[in-house]
């Protein structure tokens, strides 16, 4: 009699099920899981995604309260991991108008609702963990996507520029303690501006009308302290670094290894082109 060792069953990849708010990372996340071999199936929050994003691949798109829609539909086409990425303005209660699974699953977050972003964002993971979903972060999937650590373009940050970066990141720990946002503005060891629900960039164009005479300020962005990195990492793209110039300022410093850099030769590109710095940085060292 002959004996066949057994070959080990190799396991197709996993469908890779992706919850799209606005802009183009979306579409980098479903590229980067292609090339992998991956099944992607995209649901676009509707009102945020882009249409011409979602474009190249299955999708369906699905009202923000309608949450038992969205997971229905992710079960329907295998998903079994998740990301959620791409930013989506916070809706009231009132405009959400969940459906009948929408409802339970409100329920099942609870008072994290009204919480912040934090509270929220970690409420909904818990839930998709119980629905059966694997959530996982864009940096798990996109490996480069995360700002590395060290000086990125070729403008370099003067003393008066660290300076400011670290008067940014005390400003910017505090915020993250509160759950209230990511990022400040500060020149001069001024606080001109700090980032709530508007975001980053509208936090930029305030700034511009608030700037001073003189060398300009910087950017500083990180993580909160306590937040899941799966989900809300802060980030940075080309517009980010335009309103910066537009606002007048000399460059960008945030948390590397923890801040999605997204179309990274464009953004580079643009900062080299206004002269700006973009510095990947551990807070930790300027404490």
């Amino acid at each position: 009699m002959t004996y066949r060792a057994k070959m080990p069953r190799t396991l197709a990849p996993r469908t890779l099920g992706i919850i799209a708010g606005g802009g183009p990372l979306p579409g980098t996340v479903a590229v980067a899981a292609r090339a992998a071999g991956r099944d992607v199936f995209i649901v676009g929050l509707e009102g945020f995604a882009d249409p011409a994003v979602l474009a190249p691949w299955p999708h369906e798109i699905c009202r923000p309260g309608a949450a038992g829609r969205i997971v229905e539909a992710l079960r329907q086409n295998g998903c079994q991991d998740l990301v959620m990425i791409g930013p989506v303005r916070r809706p009231s209660l009132l405009d959400l108008r969940p459906d009948a699974g929408g409802a339970r699953l409100l329920a099942k977050i609870g008072r994290a609702a009204f919480a912040g972003d934090d509270g929220l964002l970690a409420a909904i993971v818990r839930v998709l963990t119980e629905e059966g979903f694997n959530v996982v972060g864009m940096q798990d999937i996109v490996r480069e996507a995360v700002a590395p650590k060290g000086l990125l373009t070729k403008a370099a940050p003067d003393a008066r520029a660290m300076a400011d970066i670290a008067r940014g990141i005390d400003v910017a720990r505090l915020l993250g303690a509160a759950d209230a946002g990511h990022a400040c503005v500060v020149q001069q060891g001024l606080v001109l501006a700090i980032e709530a629900i508007e975001g980053t960039d509208a936090m930029l164009n305030r700034a511009a009308t608030l700037r001073r005479d003189g060398v300009g300020g910087v950017l500083v962005k990180l993580v909160k302290a306590n937040q899941d990195r799966r989900v809300d990492l802060p980030a940075i793209g080309p517009e980010t670094v335009r309103n910066a110039v537009a606002a007048g300022l000399r460059g960008l410093a945030f948390e590397a290894n923890a801040t999605i850099l997204a179309e990274r030769e464009a953004c580079l590109a643009a900062a080299d082109a206004a002269g700006l710095f973009m510095l990947g940085l551990d807070p930790e060292t300027l404490s």
